[in-house]
């Protein structure tokens, strides 16, 4: 298991109605080891798109997310 995969288990993402899981900042945060102000500088630059829930809040796609995540992780090498 990659840990990736290990760490969109852990956070407990939560999934409305049958579509994709939704992250919050915090969530995202963590696994970029940033700043939830961060992920919401990002989303405002649209480097990370996101929603509005009812009440204003952002969440994200679960499947966005791991996609950035992916392209800015490298595998480490044996030397």
């Amino acid at each position: 298991m990659t840990a990736i995969t290990a760490a969109s288990r852990t956070l407990g993402s939560v999934s409305v109605s049958g579509q994709e899981a939704l992250l919050t900042p915090g969530q995202v945060a963590a696994l970029f080891h940033v700043d939830p102000k961060t992920v919401t500088r990002w989303a405002h630059a649209g480097r990370l798109g996101s929603l509005r829930t009812p009440g204003g809040h952002r969440r994200f796609r679960e499947s966005e997310v791991m996609q950035l995540l992916k392209s800015l992780t490298t595998e480490a090498t044996r030397s």
